[in-house]
């Protein structure tokens, strides 16, 4: 009996770590033990490899007198997952002399099924890049993970359906010839390919909304600077076409920002595709704060997380629960979320745009025009006060949805389509990555108070405007800054190097309206 040792990978909330798994064979009555701080579905490992092995030919480990220990290191860190099956299935055969390779600089990845078959894991992006960051010279990944693993360089990356293949791929006898138990299958190494922008036809366009013209010019400024919007009126106006329009308006995700925003989804959701679009999250009303900014016993990224890079869509905002909306004061103005447990805090990512949709009260026909609103005076300033002053502070833009009229309902839509809002966005990003190439960031959103005052060209008439207006509605700072912030914006859309009075104006006429329903 022997020892022998495999490479596997796990991730660790967003980042991942090498695992090192080492297989002890010893002589004895049958026992079959994983230590090393090993999870509920880590232990459950032993069941699958030993089918696995089984039903790809080989003798069972439960079939034979010996003991049978399987280290995960390093030991004082928490495995959790079932992508180290591959490794010690094949760390096992290894021990027990049933095949022989050289697996120095090879790291195993897959979940295995009872017939070994191999199926896809979580996070594997995250675990290839930490491969190749330590050096490794080659992956066996699940095949149903090869589409978002295409992107990955620097690692040799061999796709496999089943331990049968992995086997008859890595296997040599002392002659350095292949093993002819199993029929030789060399596994293709997964070709390097660019990741191609997605094409899928947007279900709403800006083409197709009749009217809401102030709605779509404010949703291009929120697109093109990365600025927090909410849309206000009766119900049955548009609100809700509109977020999803502003979906299509935002460019396609550059290569980091995919890779980041990929893994996310992956470790989330258990991933196999690539995302090359921006993310649009629309959580239910009812969701809980956990679900939204992160959290649980291990902590898992939330709703805020998922739409990193994207768009995250709150309709009804104000039916939220006060502890969910007031969560999202720090995502909002660090783009960041911390989220502290007994056991240690985390970060994760959660630069998103935030787009809102709410009526004006419970029952939506609050000072509409030929509606009675229902709502006691209680019930309504109840529905407005749920977004408290903080919150409100740091949404750039408040947009009135009115009522269209039912002579125009059977029009064709007006204005222009999302392709082109979409150009003069891209055109306005490309502006902004330019002009703050050296500072790290991308978006005017971005910028803080220092910066602002760096970077930012106000014209002296602009200044004063803004001075007086920020007099007469007692703005405060970081409502001074936003409208200096979104105004670029508007100024960036124009191709204009200067903020001028024009500029300065459009942005204030987003602010007063925010004074009218808080």
């Amino acid at each position: 009996m022997s020892i022998s040792q495999i490479y596997s990978a796990q991730t660790n909330l967003l980042d991942a770590s090498i695992v090192t798994i080492e297989v002890d064979l010893s002589k004895g009555l049958h026992s079959f033990s994983i230590v090393g701080l090993a999870g509920k579905a880590v232990d459950e490992s032993k069941d699958r490899v030993s089918s696995a092995i089984k039903n790809t030919g080989f003798t069972s480990p439960k079939s034979k007198n010996q003991k049978v220990v399987v280290a995960l290191a390093p030991a004082d860190v928490k495995k959790e997952g079932p992508a180290f099956d591959l490794g010690i299935a094949i760390g096992y055969l290894y021990a027990s002399g049933d095949i022989t390779a050289d697996m120095k600089t090879v790291v195993c990845i897959g979940e295995l099924s009872l017939d070994g078959s191999i199926r896809k894991v979580k996070g594997l992006i995250p675990m290839l890049i930490e491969a190749q960051k330590r050096g490794f010279e080659s992956c066996i990944i699940p095949k149903e993970n090869s589409t978002e693993a295409s992107v990955i360089t620097g690692i040799t990356l061999y796709p496999a359906e089943s331990l049968r293949e992995v086997i008859a791929h890595i296997h040599t006898n002392s002659h350095g010839e292949k093993w002819p138990g199993i029929e030789h299958v060399e596994i293709k190494a997964l070709e390097v390919s660019a990741p191609s922008a997605s094409t899928s036809k947007n279900d709403v366009d800006m083409q197709d909304i009749v009217g809401q013209e102030t709605a779509k010019r404010a949703l291009e400024i929120a697109a093109a600077g990365g600025h927090n919007i909410i849309m206000y009126g009766p119900p049955g106006t548009g609100k809700t076409m509109l977020a999803k329009a502003c979906k299509g308006l935002l460019p396609a995700l550059s290569f980091d920002d995919m890779l980041e925003v990929t893994s996310i989804h992956s470790i989330h959701t258990g991933g196999g595709d690539l995302v090359t679009s921006a993310p649009f999250r629309s959580p239910h009303h009812t969701a809980s704060y956990v679900s939204i900014v992160g959290g649980g016993t291990n902590p898992r990224p939330g709703e805020v997380t998922l739409a990193h890079r994207g768009v995250l869509f709150l309709d009804e905002m104000p039916e939220f629960s006060t502890q969910v909306l007031e969560t999202l004061r720090e995502p909002l103005e660090e783009r960041k979320v911390r989220i502290s447990r007994a056991k240690g805090s985390v970060v994760y990512p959660a630069s998103f745009i935030l787009v809102g949709a709410m009526n004006p009260c419970p029952c939506g026909f609050y000072g509409v025009k030929g509606k009675e609103c229902i709502c006691s005076p209680i019930h309504i300033q109840k529905y407005k006060r749920k977004l408290s002053g903080p919150i409100a502070d740091r949404v750039d833009l408040w947009v009135e949805v009115s009522t269209v009229l039912h002579e125009r309902l059977t029009e064709k839509g007006t204005g222009e389509s999302t392709q082109t809002i979409k150009e003069r966005v891209q055109r306005a990003r490309n502006t902004q990555q330019k002009r703050y190439a050296e500072k790290g960031i991308a978006l005017n959103s971005e910028l803080s108070g220092k910066q602002l005052v760096e970077m930012v060209h106000l014209r002296a008439d602009a200044k004063e405007i803004l001075q007086t207006a920020a007099k007469k509605h007692d703005l405060s700072a970081r409502s001074y800054h936003r409208i200096i912030k979104t105004a670029q914006t508007i100024a960036d859309l124009a191709g204009s190097t200067d903020i001028t009075q024009d500029h300065i104006l459009e942005a204030l006429q987003y602010r007063p309206k925010a004074y009218q329903i808080i």
